[in-house]
């Protein structure tokens, strides 16, 4: 029986998400054939997946079974599929890979992703590996590895093409085919000079649709979009989508050329931000790995800082109704409407932060802009809270009387008010001293709404009950 009948069978049987089906399911297949002997059969499945796919079943392989399929592979494929593991299966699989082997697939790599794996190799495994390098990749590779994890330069590529401007669009055409094996992409060529300075770049298209004979130098673009190496990696990934940009050079600070930042680089580097800001917003560490990775531990440091932080912020808000004891005693349906108050107020600030973090990350909203917004959010958070106020002053006539109602509803609409400029203030107070907007998060924005609130609350409650 063929592995794809088998294959076949086996998805006739389990009714599961193709998704996890995949990963789970064909693994267990693949381990079968390997026991019966019949690479050539995995073989031929392999030759009908998609690297990517290939690389999510290396994953849910027993150790000697990934390292058996993955040499079923071309070497030029082996390179790439490494690229779609996670970090901790490249690892495992370069520890256990022969060092000759290594060597070989290593140096098919792509640059910024042999780097990569190079950097997360232990001293002793990266000292083995040096000597077995050419001079050229040795220097590359030690030159990549070098910058900081949040650089330009540690998501960039040395894989790039170049072109001389005295070359017409004929002889450059012609250059690039002989690069593109080389080359991460070829839709933009760079003109450097001897010094290797930027001082243009021409696309593919652009070549193609010019004259023969005409020269690159009057075609190219001598004013590109480019970055410098030692910027933080979110401002290439900022101006590749603001550009709409395949590729962006990166400069060092002498102004030459180093290497280039990629489409699919970029989007990892939004991906991994975008991850960040969520962890922030919901006042978790950043973590140095997955979830799915992390150890208990690890999770435990990443959020128990901030619950004992906000767990002590909250004391405030138990001191807050104790002062009103006496109120609260000759009211008693005043508690009835706390917890409807406070989480009004947490939730219209919550908004509040979300709008403004996201604008403000996204350029969308610069802090030039905090008056005109303040003014406009004044307006909308009265709105808001006088329709929530309007609501809830129904029930408070039917719970406590005509008294009790005008308390929660001037309470509703004071409280709402002041949830919502505290998140709108927070993100733009922390842009204003160099930190990340997002930590002006959900639970922080809530924390401090909640203390306001109950004084609020109660304040106004003491003032006119008294009366």
């Amino acid at each position: 029986m063929s592995f794809q009948t088998t294959l076949n069978d086996l998805r006739n049987e389990v009714q599961t998400d193709r998704a996890d089906f995949d990963a789970a399911f064909i693994a267990i297949e693949i381990a079968r054939l390997l026991r019966e002997e019949q690479p050539g059969a995995v073989r031929e499945f392999l030759e009908t997946q998609e690297l990517a796919d290939i690389a999510a079943l290396i994953e849910e392989l027993d150790e000697g079974d990934d390292l058996t399929v993955l040499r079923l592979l071309p070497l030029h494929d082996q390179a790439e599929l490494l690229g779609y593991l996670r970090a901790s299966a490249q690892v495992d699989l370069a520890t256990r890979i022969p060092r000759r082997e290594l060597v070989a697939l290593m140096t098919a790599m792509s640059h910024d992703e042999r780097a990569d794996l190079f950097k997360q190799l232990d001293e002793e495994a990266q000292e083995a590996i040096l000597p077995a390098l050419s001079k050229a990749e040795r220097e590359d590779l030690r030159r990549l590895a070098a910058y900081e994890e949040w650089t330009v330069g540690s998501v960039m590529t040395s894989d790039y093409a170049t072109l001389q401007p005295e070359l017409t669009s004929t002889q450059a055409i012609e250059a690039l085919r002989m690069q593109a094996i080389e080359a991460e992409t070829i839709y933009y060529a760079y003109i450097i000079d001897e010094a290797r300075k930027l001082v243009g770049v021409v696309s593919l298209r652009d070549l193609l649709t010019a004259r023969p004979r005409q020269r690159i130098s009057e075609i190219m673009d001598t004013e590109p979009v480019w970055v410098r190496a030692d910027d933080e990696q979110e401002e290439a990934a900022r101006l590749v989508a603001r550009y709409d940009l395949l590729a962006l050079p990166v400069l060092d600070n002498n102004d030459r050329l180093v290497g280039i930042v990629t489409a699919d680089d970029a989007m990892d580097v939004t991906e991994e931000e975008v991850t960040e800001d969520f962890h922030k917003g919901s006042i978790v560490q950043p973590l140095d790995m997955s979830v799915a990775e992390a150890t208990i531990a690890m999770l435990y440091r990443a959020r128990i800082f901030w619950l004992v932080l906000l767990v002590f912020g909250n004391i405030f808000s138990g001191a807050g109704i104790a002062h009103f004891e006496d109120t609260i005693a000759e009211h008693l349906s005043l508690l009835f409407f706390l917890p409807l108050l406070i989480a009004s107020g947490g939730n219209a600030g919550t908004q509040s932060a979300t709008l403004m973090v996201r604008a403000l990350a996204t350029g969308d909203v610069r802090p030039s802009d905090f008056g005109r917004l303040l003014t406009r959010e004044v307006v909308i958070a009265l709105t808001l809270g006088l329709t929530m106020a309007l609501a809830v002053s129904v029930i408070g006539v039917w719970r406590g009387g005509p008294d009790i109602a005008v308390v929660v509803a001037l309470a509703m609409v004071t409280i709402v008010l002041m949830g919502a400029l505290i998140g709108m203030c927070l993100p733009f107070l922390f842009a204003k001293f160099n930190r990340d907007p997002a930590a002006a998060s959900g639970p922080l924005v809530t924390s401090i709404a909640d203390v306001l609130g109950v004084l609020i609350y109660f304040t106004i409650a003491a003032r006119l009950l008294s009366l």
